[in-house]
Formats: structure tokens, C-alpha cells, sequence
């Protein structure tokens, strides 16, 4: 152990030695003695200055002698001393002995550590270091050019989005002028044409997602699966479509759309096609996510039929029928019973004539006939029996419609019994066949 000892000792000295070599030497008794500095004569090739020496203009020989200093073979030597050490323990205090003094002479010469760490603070310039930098600079350029491309798309989704609003806004507009009225007063003429199918948007079908899906039987009413293409547009990229259409994967054509028409987030619209053709819409108007209006198309692209909730109570009670393109027939439900009690039917775009169920009792008793959209003559069963007891006759002058005459049957016998003239809207004179009667 004292001979390991000794060795260690002496292998430290010597490589102090070593990596302190080269420094100017010394006497033992005073400070260094500096000799005459070297001729500086231009004329003697001999002559020159350390400084000459190392500016050689060698770009490799100026990095070698300020690549590594005396601190750093010192580092690296007692760095590899420890390392050697190390490693050689393993072989027993001889093999610690040999491995820490290989290692350190190692790192005094080369100034390296033998386990690869570099034990001086200089380098290769474009060395580990400049190459990460390099990376990191990379790295964000790319990030810069992904954000530039993102503020790209964000930009186009939205000029999108504000295309598809004015489309829906002009075809609502257009759709609001051509709808008719509900109700029973007079219903303006331009509103008893059928309204044409809405027009399919002409949209690029790179704005879409596709996906493939199977729809089961029963679930449009299909009667087999179907396999569809289902192309979806989410413009505000909010995971909400605004659109999804569901084409024929056979065929291609398009047989279902789902739309969010007011951009809330909620489906409020299901168009179904026959042929490519619009065939049936359904919309939900009071956003309780159930459909409330029912529109039915014929080939000819013309609405046939439209049938509305306007309560919201589940049950439609309002219908009306188109023929040839023109208005032709109202049925209402006016007190929510689920039972038709007011029919009105068109003749050419006007008012021909309604039946009405007025007491609710699942009977008609009142008909009405008109002149130009005016009432002109209406009819009544004030008991319920069934038979007409009362009739009305009205003047229509500037206009407007004026009852004239009203003519009853008190007693249900068949015959009048009670007429009543009216003169401009009102009561002018009443005849009475039979004085046991008194008119109300």
C-alpha cells in the first residue's frame, strides 16, 4: 500500500510537471530573470517576437495554441486521475493505481478527459454548441411559418363563414316575401304561389370534411342501410358544423343535409332529396331542437305542401296545399285539440270559400263564400243539428264587405222566420212571419 502510495505521489508530480512545462524557468533564490528581449530587426530573418510565432496566419495553428491552457491539462489531468481510479478499483488497488496514473498523464498531455468530456474551455468553432443553436433557430422558423399559415386559414374560414350568412340571409329574405300568411284574415295574392325548393349552395368541396358512415334502416326512413359519404362544414371551426350533407356512396348523389341556420351550434334544419331533388324540409324555428315546420316539394322543384306547430306542442296545426304551383287549400286547428276546425279553399290564387267548426264540437257550422278575397255570403248551424239556419248576405263596396241581410229559421222548421236589412253595416229594418218568436 505505501509503494501504491508513493507511486500515486510521484505520478502527480510528474504531471504537474508536465502541464506546467513550458513556463519560463526560475532561480531558487529570487524572482525570474528576464533576458534581453530578441532583436526586432526587420533585416534578420532570425529575429522576431513570441508573437510572431503564433501568428503564423494558420487559421489551425492559431486554434491549436489557444485551444487548450495549462488550467485546462490540469483539470482534465485530475479529472482523469479520479475516472482512472475509478475504474481501475475494480481491478484491485493495483489496477486503482494504474488507471488513475494513465488517465491522469492522459489528461495532462491532451488536456482532455479520457472519458470523452473536454477538459478545456476552447474548441472548434461550429462545434456542439453552434450546431444546437443552429437547430433552435430552425425550429423557430418553422414555428413562424406554421403561425403565418394558420393566420392564412383563419383568415379564409372566416371570409367563408361571412359568404355563408349573406347567402342565408338573402335566401330568408326571399323566403319571408313568398310565405303565407296564417290566420284567417285575407291573405295577401303574391304569397299563394308555391315557393321553388331552396337552391343547393354551390360550395368548394375542399371547405368540407368527408368521412364514411352506414346509416340504419328505418333511420331516414330507408328501408335498407345505406352507405353514405358524409361531407362536412365546420367554417368557424368551432365543432359545430354548419353543414353536413350525406351523399349515396353508390350512386353519389345527395339524399340528406342537416344545417345550423342562425350559427348557434344546434342542427335546425333537415333537407331530404329523392333523385338529387329537394323533396321534404324540416325546420325548427324556436330552437328547442325539434322540428316545427314541415315543407314538401314536388320534381318540378315547387312546394306541394307545408305544414306548421305554431304553438310548439308537438302537434302540427296548420296545413296548407299547393296544386300547379298556386295556393289551394288552409287547414287550421285554431284551439290546440289536435281536430281541423277552419278549412279555406283558393280558386285561381283567391278566396273561394271556408268551413269552420266555431263551438269546437268536432262539427261543422259555419261556411263562408267570397267575392275577390271579401266575404260575400255566410251560412250557419246555430243548434248543431247539422242543418243551416242562418244566412248572411254582405254588400262589398270600396273594398270592403257590409253585412246587407240576415235571414233565420228560429224554429228549426224549414222556413225563415226572421229577416233582418241592414244598411251600411247596420240594422235598418226586421221582419218577423211568425209573432210568437222574439228576435235577439
Amino acid at each position: 500500500m505505501r509503494a501504491l502510495a508513493l507511486l500515486l505521489c510521484v505520478s502527480i508530480a510528474a504531471t504537474l510537471g508536465c502541464a506546467t512545462g513550458g513556463s519560463a524557468p526560475q532561480t531558487s533564490g529570487g524572482p525570474p530573470v528576464s533576458g534581453p528581449p530578441p532583436s526586432a530587426d526587420p533585416d534578420d530573418p532570425t529575429s522576431g517576437t513570441p508573437e510572431d510565432d503564433v501568428d503564423s496566419g494558420d487559421p489551425q495553428q492559431q486554434q491549436q495554441h489557444a485551444g487548450v491552457t495549462i488550467g485546462d491539462r490540469a483539470k482534465a489531468a485530475t479529472q482523469g486521475m479520479l475516472i482512472g481510479a475509478i475504474v481501475g478499483a475494480q481491478a484491485g488497488p493495483i489496477g486503482a493505481a494504474v488507471g488513475g496514473v494513465v488517465s491522469m498523464v492522459y489528461g495532462a498531455i491532451t488536456g482532455e478527459s479520457p472519458m470523452g468530456g473536454g477538459g478545456g474551455s476552447g474548441g472548434p468553432p461550429g462545434g456542439e454548441r453552434g450546431r444546437e443553436e443552429e437547430m433552435e433557430r430552425e425550429i423557430e422558423r418553422e414555428n413562424q411559418r406554421q403561425g403565418e399559415l394558420e393566420d392564412e386559414i383563419a383568415a379564409e374560414l372566416e371570409r367563408q363563414e361571412e359568404l355563408l350568412r349573406q347567402i342565408d340571409q338573402d335566401e330568408q329574405a326571399e323566403a319571408v316575401a313568398g310565405q303565407p300568411a296564417v290566420g284567417s284574415g285575407a291573405i295577401a295574392t303574391d304569397a299563394r304561389d308555391a315557393p321553388m325548393a331552396p337552391a343547393e349552395k354551390d360550395l368548394p368541396a375542399a371547405i368540407f370534411d368527408e368521412e364514411h358512415r352506414k346509416i340504419a334502416a328505418g333511420a331516414w326512413g330507408n328501408p335498407r342501410e345505406l352507405a353514405v359519404l358524409v361531407r362536412s362544414l365546420d367554417a368557424d371551426r368551432d365543432g359545430a358544423p354548419e353543414e353536413i350533407r350525406y351523399h349515396d356512396e353508390v350512386t353519389g348523389s345527395i339524399v340528406r343535409k342537416e344545417s345550423d341556420r342562425d350559427y348557434d351550434g344546434d342542427i335546425d334544419e333537415w333537407t331530404s332529396y329523392e333523385g338529387a331533388a329537394v323533396a321534404r324540409v324540416e325546420q325548427d324555428n324556436d330552437g328547442d331542437g325539434k322540428a316545427d315546420e314541415w315543407q314538401m316539394y314536388g320534381a318540378d322543384g315547387r312546394m306541394t305542401a307545408r305544414e306548421i306547430d305554431r304553438d310548439a306542442n308537438g302537434a302540427r296545426d296548420a296545413f296548407f296545399v299547393y296544386e300547379a304551383g298556386v295556393l289551394t287549400q288552409e287547414r287550421h286547428d285554431t284551439n290546440a285539440d289536435t281536430k281541423i276546425d277552419r278549412v279555406v279553399f283558393y280558386k285561381a290564387k283567391k278566396l273561394d270559400r271556408a268551413e269552420e267548426d266555431q263551438n269546437y264540437d268536432g262539427k261543422l257550422d259555419a261556411w263562408t263564400v267570397y267575392q275577390n278575397d271579401l266575404i260575400s255570403r255566410v251560412e250557419r248551424d246555430s243548434n248543431g243539428d247539422g242543418v243551416r239556419d242562418t244566412f248572411e248576405t254582405y254588400d262589398i263596396t270600396s273594398g270592403r264587405s257590409l253585412l246587407a241581410l240576415r235571414e233565420e229559421d228560429k224554429n228549426q222548421d224549414g222556413a225563415i222566420d226572421v229577416k233582418s236589412v241592414y244598411e251600411k253595416g247596420k240594422l235598418k229594418q226586421r221582419q218577423i212571419s211568425d209573432a210568437g218568436l222574439t228576435p235577439l
